[in-house]
């Protein structure tokens, strides 16, 4: 009887003894999963930040078509014809001259007609010297229209204060330099009612003279839906040139886009 007792006693002290160790290694687990669930919601975080957001971008960023016509100044090339204000004889039309006749002789009275010689146009050629440059450039956004592309060619612009179901919309617009200086290369940007907010940036421009301008036309897709909805175009919007007016180098306008 003594015996039993004592191997129940053995037995009991054993599994007691072994209640610590498995409870340690039950929470060693629980540790180890809990920093590997922490690792695995890290680099999902950290996937998620940099392909998602480049990943969207690109499926929902509008395509934009974009097109421009340089018109040079045409102030230079005006030719003026001035009339002759006189007659400039030439050749055999020069009138011979005429000696005083001795004083013992009659004098002729005949009256002489004098022959005409031949007229000369003259044509002065205005602008060939260019005008001076001095001062500062001013560029200016003019004639800006809107309206609708019925395709991806920018020639199929239609003016229109409204852009019909299934077209893209469109924006045409000149910029010119009204200054007296050369306006170097300069860009501008274009803000468009897209279904998601959108800023065309242009990229650098060809210099403009005094005088000189680009046309341009501006096409887009997903358009956004509802009335008054505001195209913004901004030349040199990082004030990189240096202007004699720097109020007129932003406009607005609005157009209605159908659903």
């Amino acid at each position: 009887m003594g015996v039993v007792n004592n191997a129940h006693m053995e037995l009991t002290t054993l599994r007691t003894s072994e209640r610590p160790v498995r409870r340690a290694a039950v929470n060693g687990l629980a540790i180890v999963g809990f920093i590997v669930l922490i690792l695995i919601g890290m680099a999902l975080a950290i996937y998620a930040a940099t392909f998602v957001p480049s990943a969207i971008s690109r499926i929902g960023s509008a395509a934009v078509y974009f097109s421009s016509a340089f018109q040079p100044n045409t102030e230079d090339t005006d030719l003026v014809v001035v009339p002759p204000t006189e007659t400039v004889p030439f050749g055999d039309d020069i009138p011979a001259a005429t000696t005083t006749p001795p004083a013992t002789e009659t004098p002729d009275t005949t009256p002489v007609t004098p022959t005409p010689g031949t007229p000369v146009t003259r044509v002065v050629q205005v602008g060939t010297t260019p005008a001076p440059l001095f001062g500062l450039p001013d560029l200016v956004i003019e004639n800006i229209t809107t309206g609708y592309l019925t395709s991806s060619d920018t020639d199929t612009f239609r003016a229109s204060s409204r852009v019909p179901d299934g077209e893209r919309g469109a924006v045409k617009f000149t910029i010119a330099n009204r200054g007296t200086n050369i306006s170097g290369r300069f860009e501008f940007d274009a803000e468009l009612p897209t279904s998601r907010s959108y800023t065309f940036h242009s990229g650098k421009q060809e210099s403009l003279k005094p005088g000189e301008r680009i046309d341009y036309v501006l096409g887009f897709d997903q358009t956004r839906e509802g009335d008054d909805r505001e195209i913004t175009i901004v030349v040199d919007p990082d004030r990189d040139i240096s202007e004699s007016n720097e109020g007129n180098n932003s406009r607005s306008v609005r157009i209605d886009i159908e659903d």
